[in-house]
């Protein structure tokens, strides 16, 4: 079956109205999942979760993320995305309202794990965005949508801290909730229909994501990076508010502006994807592991100076996101008439790599501190450094052939 926007049919441009509309809605969606960041202190306070207890949240939130990836996204092929998008948006709100008022840290836990599920919608998305983009311009236009996510982020971690300086935590997954019903009824109104590429059954569609893995080493390559890449950033973010108090007795809005130098992560989004679209993944990737492993460098001498975790966070964002744009638009290139299974396996790698990085991170901060948390993450580094150095090698061999 053709894909939803054939290439004679698709828009010339890519900054049309509905890349707005999809930019600020990855914008709102996006904080869902980290307005809890500077706060996980406070609501361990409030709700009388030890650290231990408090590393679920996180990484439930990252783990329900993957979940929805790996078993909802590749509907994107077989059914409307308008549909899977509304209906994943509708669970987001619920989700979000229930964090607000949660009892327990068991409830909270449960409500993560649905949020990060639901959050899964940005995913079907950048299909979308994919398929509208001229081939020569896909690298940007994914770039902006991540711009947008990248933005909510940073949004969320900031007024997540100011929120609960001043209002209380559940003020965070208030204003959440209420933005994401605004949302409703525009894309109600902008979100277009598209058509299935596939008929096959929800099992067989689950099966061809393990044969596209299989069968393509670049999409394995790019996706094992990135799951790499993605331990050393969900570990960072899930365990930097309980480490900035117990190191440098910061309060929720303090730890919150951590977010800003993470800004600088954001204005790497479009450049990244316009320096891929001229040069190739692989020079933007061998800079992003690069800024990785130097991040982590630093960020081991977070127990001396706060001015090494600002260094580190501009760094680690900013490899995270040259290495996330250039790699997602790999995918989307490489198999146009499944990108929905194509976002599925590198969605699932990572938030599998968030999710691990979350839960690795919160034990080894808990038992042994925040030094055994960069040695997890350095090694984590150097994994993805083996795997770039590997498909180089591959690279240079296949040149020599031709």
């Amino acid at each position: 079956m053709s894909s939803a926007y054939p290439d004679s049919a698709r828009p010339s441009g890519t900054h049309d109205s509905l890349l707005v509309l999809l930019t600020l809605t990855a914008f709102v969606v996006s904080g869902g999942m980290h307005y809890q960041t500077p706060m996980l202190a406070a609501i361990a306070a409030d709700l009388g979760a030890d650290q231990t207890e408090m590393g679920w949240i996180p990484t439930l939130s990252f783990g329900g993320m993957f979940v929805g990836v790996a078993l909802l996204v590749p509907l994107g092929d077989r059914i409307d995305k308008r549909r899977l998008i509304l209906t994943k948006l509708a669970v987001l709100c619920a989700a979000q309202i229930s964090m607000a008022a949660a009892p327990s840290i068991e409830v909270l836990a449960l409500a993560s794990f649905m949020t990060g599920v639901s959050s899964s919608l940005v995913q079907s998305m950048i299909g979308i965005v994919a398929e509208r983009a001229r081939p020569d311009q896909r690298g940007r236009a994914v770039g902006t949508l991540f711009t947008g996510l990248f933005v909510g982020i940073l949004f969320a971690r900031i007024m997540g801290g100011v929120m609960a300086s001043h209002f209380g935590w559940r003020s965070g997954y208030m204003l959440s909730a209420a933005m994401l019903l605004a949302l409703v009824p525009l894309l109600l109104a902008r979100l277009p229909r598209t058509r299935p590429s596939t008929d096959a059954g929800y099992g067989a569609l689950l099966y061809s994501v393990l044969s596209l893995l299989r069968a393509n080493a670049d999409i394995r390559r790019a996706a094992a990076i990135q799951f790499m890449l993605c331990v050393c950033y969900g570990g960072f973010w899930a365990v930097v508010s309980p480490m900035m108090v117990a190191l440098h007795r910061l309060a929720p809005a303090q730890i919150g502006l951590l977010g800003i130098p993470g800004a600088a992560g954001i204005l790497v989004a479009r450049p990244a994807g316009r320096w891929m679209d001229r040069s190739g993944i692989m020079p933007v990737v061998a800079t992003a592991v690069g800024a990785m492993i130097v991040a982590w460098c630093v960020l081991g001498l977070a127990s001396w100076t706060i001015v090494a975790v600002v260094i580190g966070v501009i760094l680690l964002d900013c490899a995270l996101r040259a290495a996330m744009v250039s790699n997602q638009t790999l995918v989307n290139t490489i198999a146009p008439e499944s990108r929905a299974r194509a976002n599925t396996v590198f969605g699932t790698h990572v938030w599998a790599g968030n999710a691990a990085g979350a839960f690795l991170a919160s034990q080894a901060f808990a038992h042994f501190g925040w030094l055994a948390v960069c040695g997890v993450s350095l090694t984590a580094c150097m994994a993805a450094l083996g795997l770039y150095l590997q498909a180089h090698r591959r690279q240079r061999v296949m040149r020599r052939t031709d």
